[in-house]
């Protein structure tokens, strides 16, 4: 009678226990939800390789052709957090009326935080 008491309280534990400690690690990993965004970050210079706060840094998305804007920090640095991996984005920042080269962040690129330098001609 108490070898069965036993197996019981055995079983109900075993049965109440969390996921994570009855399927192996990857079964249990694959059950959290997981983050399918990428950051773009960076930082906007002038020719005299000086950081360049408060430049206006403009993200494109082409497939919607949705435009994003972040003002520099003073260490001229920017992000734009929670893009779609997806889609490929172009950018570009213009400070006092001279502007950077655009570059493109590529759907290909597989990073999840892309950095990207501008430098304002």
């Amino acid at each position: 009678m108490r070898k069965a008491l036993v197996i019981i309280a055995a079983l109900i534990a075993f049965a109440t226990a969390p996921a994570s400690l009855c399927l192996g690690e990857e079964q249990a990993a694959f059950k959290e939800p997981q983050d399918h965004t990428r950051t773009l970050m960076g930082r906007v210079f002038n020719r005299q390789e000086e950081a360049l706060a408060k430049a206006v840094v403009y993200l494109k998305n082409t497939k919607t052709l949705v435009v994003k804007t972040y003002i520099t920090d003073p260490d001229g640095s920017y992000h734009f957090p929670a893009l779609s991996p997806n889609v490929d984005y172009e950018i570009y920042a213009e400070f006092n009326g001279a502007r950077s080269d655009t570059k493109t962040l590529s759907a290909f690129d597989s990073r999840k935080i892309a950095n990207i330098t501008l430098k304002v001609k």
